[in-house]
C-alpha cells in the first residue's frame, strides 16, 4: 500500500509538470517599435535559442542598435523578484552593451501578454509612447510629441511631472493602474540620464521610486529614440506559473522549506536584521561599514584605521545611521517596488526612499553625513533624473576640485567653496552647505551654461578636457572606470578591488566585491563567476535580493517548465562570453583610482601581514605603485579572460 500511494504521488507530480509545460508558452514575444514611423510589429523567439531580456536584447543590440525593455518569462508568476524589468542596449555612458533594472515594473508590463518591446528608429520631437492591451485584444501602441521642457519646469518638477502629465493624459484610458517610465532634463544633457518610475495604487502615483539608472539609458531612450516617457499597461491574463504547491514542493526538496519560509529567510537583510537592529542596504551597510568607510571623495582612504573608525562612530552611527533608524525603521516605514515582496526593501521617510548607494554617494562621498541634507541633494537628483550613484561621484570629484581650488567656484556657477576638511566639520550645518553646493551644480549641469559641468559627452570626456588646460591633478581626484575612448563608470560604493576591475560591464554587481585580500588572477576568476550567476539572475528577470535561492533554483525553475535546465546554464555561460568578447576596458586614468587599490592592500597589510601574495603586492606597491598597479590590473584582466577560455559563443 505505502508502495503504490509513492507511486500515485509520484504520478501525480509528472501529470502536474506536464501541465505546466503545455501551458508555459515556449516562445519570448517581442513588440518591435520604430519610434520614427510608429510601426510595430510583433516578433517571436523560441526559448532554447533565446531564454529572456539579456540573450535578446544582446542580440538586438547587436543587430540594430535597438532599446529593449521587458521582463523575464516567469513574469507574473508565484515566484518572488520575478517582476524586474531589463533595459538592454549600447549604453551612451558605458560605450558598450550594458544591462540596467528596475524593482517591480515586470509586474504590470505582464498585463500587454508580451515579454518584451524593442525600440528603434527616432521620434522627430520628444514623445510619450503608449501601450494598451485590453481583454486579449491587439495592443494599442500611440506615439504622441509633448513639450518635454515644458512639463519638465512645471508641477513638481523634471521626471515628477512628466510622470504626473503623463498620467493625467493616458491613465484614464487604463482599466487597471498602468505604469510609466519617465525621463527628466539629466536625459537632455548628459549620458547618464536614468529611467524611473514609480507604483501607482488606485489612481495615485506613490513615492516609492524605482529607478534603472546605471547605464544612462535614459538619455538613450529621449536622445536616441524620441522617448520622454513611455505608459502601459492592459488586461491581458496570461498563463503563468501560479501553483504555489508545486512551488514549494521544488523548495521543499532542495531547502526542506517551503518557498514564503526560504524567501523570508533569504531577504533578512533588506526586511530588518536583528543582529544589527537596522535593515535595508543602507541601515545594514552603514551598521557594518566601520574602517571601510569612504568619504570625500575617497579622501578617507588616505587617512589611518582609527581615524576612518573615528568618523564611522561619530557621523554616521551616531548621527546618520541613528536618524535612519529613528526615522524609518522604529516607523517601519517600509514598502515594495511594485509587486508583493517580503523584503519591502524601500525604506522610505514620508517621501524620500533611503538607499544605501545613492545615500552614500550623495551622502559621506560628498561631505553629507546628515539625513535633512542628503534628502534635498538625492530628492534634487531624482527630480532631474540624474543616474543618482554617478551623479553623486561627479559630484564629489567637482566638490574636492573647488575646495582644492583647482577650479574656481565661479567657474561651476557657485558662490563658495565645499566644506571638505573634516577638522572642526559641523555634522549638520556643513552638510546642508554641501548639499545646497550640490544642488546649485546639479542645476548648472542641466542648463548648460558653464564649460567646466558639460557633461553631454561624459564626466570622462569632461575630466581629460579640464586636465588638458589645468594639469593631471584634476583627472587624478576622479575615480572611475574607463572602457572603450569614451566609456566611463562611477564605480560601486565599497573599498574592494572588485569595484575596479576590468570588467566588460561595470556599475553594477558583475563583480566579486567581497571585503577579503584575494590575488588579481584569482580575483579576475571570481568576477567571471559571478559574472555568470548575475547574468542567470537577470535574464530571468529575478530581483538580486532573492539570490540566496535564485541562483540555485531558476536553472531548476528553467528545466521543471520547459525542460531546459541544463541548456539554460550553457547559455548564461555562452551570453557571458559573448559580452566579455568585447570587453575594451582601459587601464586605470586616475591616480585614486590606483591609490584606491594601494590603500586597500596595505590596509589588508595591517590586519594580516602572514599571506604570501598580500606581501608580494605589499611590496610592489611601495616600491613603485605605478608599474605594480599595471601589473595588478592586468594579473585581474587574464583571470576574467581564461575564465571563459574554450567557450563557444
Amino acid at each position: 500500500m505505502l508502495f503504490i500511494k509513492i507511486l500515485n504521488i509520484k504520478c501525480q507530480k509528472t501529470l502536474l509538470l506536464h501541465k505546466i509545460k503545455i501551458v508555459m508558452e515556449s516562445l519570448i514575444r517581442v513588440l518591435m517599435i520604430d519610434a520614427s514611423t510608429g510601426y510595430y510589429k510583433m516578433t517571436r523567439f523560441p526559448i532554447g535559442k533565446y531564454y529572456g531580456p539579456v540573450d535578446v536584447g544582446f542580440h538586438l543590440a547587436s543587430s540594430q542598435n535597438a532599446l529593449t525593455i521587458g521582463t523575464g518569462v516567469l513574469a507574473g508568476s508565484i515566484l518572488p523578484g520575478s517582476n524586474r524589468m531589463l533595459f538592454t542596449g549600447f549604453s551612451p555612458a558605458w560605450a558598450g552593451f550594458y544591462v540596467s533594472s528596475m524593482g517591480g515594473a515586470g509586474l504590470v508590463f505582464d498585463n500587454l501578454g508580451i515579454n518584451m518591446i524593442s525600440i528603434v528608429g527616432q521620434a522627430k520631437t520628444p514623445s510619450i509612447l503608449y501601450l494598451n492591451r485590453s481583454h486579449g485584444e491587439e495592443i494599442n501602441v500611440e506615439i504622441h510629441p509633448i513639450d518635454v521642457h515644458a512639463i519638465w519646469k512645471s508641477g513638481r518638477k523634471g521626471i515628477y511631472s512628466l510622470m504626473d502629465y503623463t498620467y493625467s493624459q493616458f491613465g484614464r484610458r487604463f482599466e487597471n493602474d498602468p505604469r510609466i517610465l519617465a525621463t527628466g532634463p539629466a536625459s537632455f544633457a548628459t549620458d547618464f540620464g536614468a529611467i524611473g518610475s514609480a507604483p501607482i495604487k488606485n489612481g495615485e502615483i506613490t513615492f516609492v521610486d524605482t529607478w534603472a539608472g546605471r547605464g544612462g539609458f535614459g538619455s538613450k531612450m529621449f536622445q536616441q529614440h524620441g522617448l520622454a516617457a513611455i505608459i502601459y499597461g492592459g488586461t491581458y491574463i496570461d498563463e503563468d506559473f501560479r501553483d504555489r504547491k508545486v512551488a514549494d514542493t521544488w523548495f521543499e526538496d532542495k531547502y526542506n522549506k517551503k518557498l514564503a519560509a526560504k524567501d523570508i529567510e533569504a531577504t533578512t537583510k533588506y526586511r530588518f536584521d536583528e543582529n544589527f537592529e537596522t535593515g535595508g542596504t543602507f541601515g545594514v551597510n552603514y551598521a557594518t561599514m566601520g574602517g571601510n568607510t569612504i568619504a570625500f571623495n575617497y579622501k578617507s582612504i588616505y587617512w589611518t584605521e582609527n581615524d576612518r573608525k573615528e568618523l564611522h562612530k561619530k557621523f554616521i552611527v551616531d548621527h546618520y545611521l541613528k536618524q535612519f533608524n529613528e526615522e524609518t525603521i522604529k516607523t517601519k516605514q517600509y514598502k515594495n517596488c511594485g509587486e508583493p515582496c517580503v523584503a519591502v526593501c524601500k525604506k522610505m521617510n514620508n517621501e524620500f526612499k533611503k538607499d544605501y548607494e545613492p545615500y552614500q554617494t550623495m551622502g559621506p562621498l560628498s561631505g553629507i553625513f546628515d539625513q535633512r541634507a542628503a534628502e534635498l541633494l538625492n530628492h534634487h537628483a531624482d527630480m532631474l533624473g540624474f543616474d543618482a550613484i554617478s551623479v553623486g561621484g561627479v559630484l564629489s570629484w567637482i566638490m574636492e576640485c573647488v575646495a582644492e581650488g583647482l577650479i574656481k567656484p565661479s567657474e561651476v556657477g557657485i558662490k563658495q567653496k565645499p566644506i571638505f576638511d573634516i577638522q572642526n566639520f559641523n555634522v549638520v550645518e556643513d552638510s546642508m552647505i554641501n548639499a545646497q553646493i550640490g544642488i546649485q551644480l546639479l542645476d548648472n549641469i542641466i542648463n548648460l551654461k558653464y564649460d567646466m559641468l558639460n557633461l553631454q559627452d561624459g564626466a570622462r570626456i569632461l575630466a581629460h578636457k579640464i586636465a588638458y588646460d589645468r594639469g593631471r591633478k584634476i583627472i587624478d581626484k576622479f575615480v572611475f572606470n574607463a572602457f572603450r575612448r569614451k566609456g566611463w563608470m562611477v564605480p560601486n560604493q565599497y573599498w574592494v578591488p572588485g569595484a575596479l576591475s576590468p570588467m566588460p560591464i561595470m556599475g553594477k554587481y558583475y563583480m566579486y566585491y567581497g571585503k577579503d585580500f584575494m590575488e588579481p588572477r584569482k580575483l579576475g576568476r571570481e568576477n567571471a563567476q559571478r559574472f555568470v550567476k548575475e547574468l542567470m539572475i537577470d535574464n530571468m528577470g529575478f530581483c538580486r535580493f532573492h539570490r540566496s535561492w535564485a541562483e540555485e533554483m531558476i536553472p531548476e525553475f528553467i528545466g521543471k517548465i520547459y525542460g531546459k535546465k541544463y541548456e539554460y546554464q550553457d547559455s548564461v555561460k555562452n551570453i557571458a562570453a559573448w559580452i566579455n568578447s568585447r570587453n575594451s576596458s582601459i587601464f586605470w586614468e586616475s591616480e585614486r583610482n590606483i591609490d584606491f587599490i594601494h590603500t586597500f592592500i596595505n590596509k589588508k597589510f595591517e590586519e594580516k601581514s602572514d599571506v604570501l601574495e598580500l606581501n608580494y603586492w605589499h611590496e610592489r606597491f611601495n616600491i613603485n605603485k605605478h608599474e605594480a598597479a599595471f601589473e595588478y590590473w592586468y594579473e585581474i584582466h587574464k583571470g576574467i579572460h581564461e575564465s571563459f577560455k574554450g567557450i563557444i559563443c
